[in-house]
């Protein structure tokens, strides 16, 4: 799945919580608690946003949220950067 722009926005304003807290370094059973929603929620949440994404594990998510601008880990990388490719699509 080729990353892009119209990929970004359809991550759900709930979808962009939970991978902000998976780039906080969270658990799923951490996100939970954090959310107020069950642990298998949060495991449908990061399954869809995974998909939605075209990563395959959470670091490669976190990787393509700080290419798109989608967060900021400790100040850094907090401005949107939509129209630079990601890393590696030469």
């Amino acid at each position: 799945m080729q990353q892009t722009r119209e990929t970004t926005s359809v991550l759900s304003d709930r979808e962009l919580q939970v991978l902000e807290l998976v780039a906080a370094g969270m658990t799923n059973e951490d996100i939970a608690d954090t959310l107020e929603i069950s642990k298998r929620t949060v495991d449908n949440h990061v399954s869809n946003v995974l998909r939605k994404t075209g990563t395959e594990n959470r670091v490669a998510l976190v990787l393509w949220a700080l290419q798109w601008g989608k967060i900021c880990i400790n100040e850094v990388n907090c401005c949107s950067i939509h129209d630079r490719p990601p890393l590696g699509s030469h």
